[in-house]
């Protein structure tokens, strides 16, 4: 393909072929700065902005995933342990716009990034984990892991920028200062303004009158050394210490009556506060603006030093469009605990807190769940795979940007996988049918059902028409009250063995139950009729025990109810066996306190067959 052709290529296959006409620019730190001007004009022309991310692991253990009988507060619970622990090393960026209902046009990108100390401050200073079938599959891709760390983007997040502002103020001098309302002095104020303020106009009527003379070398060094004067790139200066943020705010107020051709500028101490405040002398008002303006250039491009990659974040959330991902809960936790702060320690807080910085998100999943079972399509491959064989749309993307020296890897190709498949599912859906370009004035108010809902097994709210709904499984809705999980059975024992064992075992399981294993530790029982799971935990704290059950009980087994595994999410016990954190977290005399505080049950929707199975893995 020639660079005069147009670029563009039909989504209908996605196949591997296809990869190679992909022209997803690989941003690192050598080419960062020029290609941040280049996707803020993208971002502000696009309709939606798709996002992908590539990192070190997920999860460590079968159970920590995101289970589908998760209620929102045990997902988020999972998510979060993952977010602090692995690392991202490529986010995935594609603004596009949709020109006609089958039209795309599209700018991938794909940023490399690595977290290290690049101002020798101490932040950020991570150590993560990494999962080896993880970094398999980014090698089998070809991914260079020499070029991310010495040429991978690092960040900053807004809290750590922040947190280093407030240690050793802004880290070059600024003009903008705030004051602090002004009192009357006292007396030690009055006799310490009377000396800065002599020495300041002494100093500058010196230097003025200086100006007009032709003095010999020799003779102006002396007079510099005298009035203890420096220069500031050409302009002189002079620096006045102070002891406190009390005198600074003197300092600053003197400096009011000089203000047609002085600058302060505030010097930093190290260990937090203000050292000195430097008085720049310029020679009329157009050289006072043309300092401040240098002072604001120079501070813009420190601040994008320190901010690295979380420019293109700030970016996307200054842009207020809708942020589609394909995976948001576990996306976003990552996203914010990069690159904005801490994650809450709920998941209500999380959404407060993200809603503020991106007010729309999208996660396709949930525009899946309205097309058929949920197993079936459980990652971006098998999704794409399986809208082909069912529905007829083809998309027609245009990716207008050159390819350079490494666009023909397939880094990034997630992310227009997810924007392919975004604009695919509005199609079925008839979300954006026969919508022309100049009609959608507000994207996300079609989308308004489908946005920010991070519980994984939700469905959207959005009314759909009923020809396209093609559940298969048996999804019925149940309470968390009536799940019970158990553990201590023998090794190794299938799912089907374990029922079958329960049956047999008393009467309370004689009516509908369903089991399925979480790990190969631990398994959990669904009780069909309400109360029931109630009345097994009691028997199992009791004495009335009798037959097979008792046996089972007398081998080791164990019963737990959802908010015992609840319990587990939230205190962060994160043993590779969940028979392990069970067992920790019964141990734990506050647990038994809490155990009898009213919890409001979460509503599950049970789909027997896409509950994770031990064993399927």
């Amino acid at each position: 393909m020639t660079p005069m052709l147009q670029k563009r290529f039909f989504c209908t296959e996605l196949s591997k072929t296809h990869r190679l006409k992909w022209n997803i620019k690989q941003v690192t730190k050598s080419n960062f700065i020029e290609t941040l001007e280049e996707i803020k004009t993208h971002i502000s022309d696009s309709d939606y902005i798709a996002v992908s991310l590539q990192k070190t692991g997920s999860f460590s253990a079968p159970w920590h995933r995101v289970l589908p009988f998760d209620a929102a507060d045990s997902a988020y619970c999972k998510a979060k342990h993952a977010a602090e622990r692995f690392q991202v090393l490529q986010f995935a960026v594609c603004p596009f716009s949709i020109e006609a209902p089958s039209k795309v046009v599209a700018h991938p990108y794909n940023f490399h990034l690595f977290p290290r100390d690049e101002l020798k401050l101490g932040m950020p200073s991570y150590s993560f984990s990494c999962q080896t079938s993880y970094l398999t599959s980014m090698a089998q891709e070809g991914f260079d892991f020499n070029a991310c760390i010495y040429d991978g983007i690092s960040y900053l997040s807004r809290a750590q920028e922040s947190a280093i502002k407030h240690q050793i103020g802004s880290l070059i001098p600024s003009s903008q200062v705030i004051r602090s309302s002004s009192s009357v002095p006292s007396v030690a104020d009055a006799v310490f303004m009377g000396r800065i303020r002599s020495r300041i106009k002494y100093w500058r009527n010196e230097y003025k009158e200086s100006s007009k003379r032709a003095d010999e070398a020799l003779v102006v060094s002396l007079r510099k050394l005298v009035l203890g004067s420096e220069l500031y790139g050409s302009r002189p200066c002079i620096n006045i210490d102070v002891c406190s943020e009390h005198q600074v705010n003197l300092v600053l107020e003197i400096l009011r009556e000089f203000s047609e051709d002085l600058v302060p500028l505030i010097i930093p101490a190290k260990g937090g506060g203000t050292q000195a405040i430097r008085v720049v002398l310029t020679s009329s008002s157009e050289d006072k603006d043309l300092l401040q303006k240098e002072l604001q250039n120079l501070e813009e491009e420190q601040n994008k030093r320190i901010r690295g990659f979380r420019e293109v974040i700030d970016l996307i959330s200054a842009s207020q469009k809708p942020v589609v991902s394909h995976n948001s809960l576990n996306d976003f936790t990552f996203v914010h605990s990069k690159f904005l702060a801490p994650l809450p320690p709920n998941v209500d807080e999380f959404k407060h807190s993200l809603h503020l910085i991106f007010p729309h998100i999208l996660d396709i999943n949930h525009l899946m769940m309205d097309i058929g079972p949920r197993k079936k399509k459980t990652n971006l491959p098998a999704a794409i795979s399986y809208l082909k064989r069912r529905f007829f749309v083809p998309i027609d993307m245009e990716i207008p940007q050159e390819a350079g020296a490494k666009e023909g890897k397939i880094h990034g190709h997630n992310v227009l996988r997810i924007s392919h498949l975004f604009v695919k599912l509005c199609s079925i859906l008839k979300i954006l049918h026969d919508t022309a370009q100049s009609d959608i004035s507000d994207p996300i108010s079609v989308l308004e059902g489908y946005t920010n809902i991070f519980n994984p097994c939700c469905t959207s709210s959005q009314p759909i028409d009923g020809s396209i709904r093609m559940w298969t499984g048996d999804k019925r809705k149940v309470s968390s009250e009536d799940l019970v999980f158990l553990w201590g059975f023998r090794a190794g024992m299938s799912a089907g063995a374990l029922k079958s064992l329960l049956q047999g075992s008393h009467d309370i399981f004689s009516g509908d139950f369903d089991v399925r294993l979480v790990d190969k530790s631990c398994g959990v029982v669904v009780f069909w009729q309400p109360g029931l799971s109630r009345k097994f935990l009691e028997l199992m704290g009791g004495e009335g025990l009798c037959g097979s059950l008792r046996e089972m009980v007398t081998d080791g087994l164990k019963a737990a109810s959802y908010e015992t595994y609840e319990r587990v999410c939230s205190l962060g016990l994160w043993e590779v066996d969940l028979a392990d954190s069970l067992d920790k977290t019964l141990a734990d005399p506050d647990c038994l306190l809490d155990a009898g505080s009213e919890t409001k049950p979460s509503a599950i929707y049970w789909n027997s067959d896409s509950i994770i199975n031990f064993y399927d893995l």
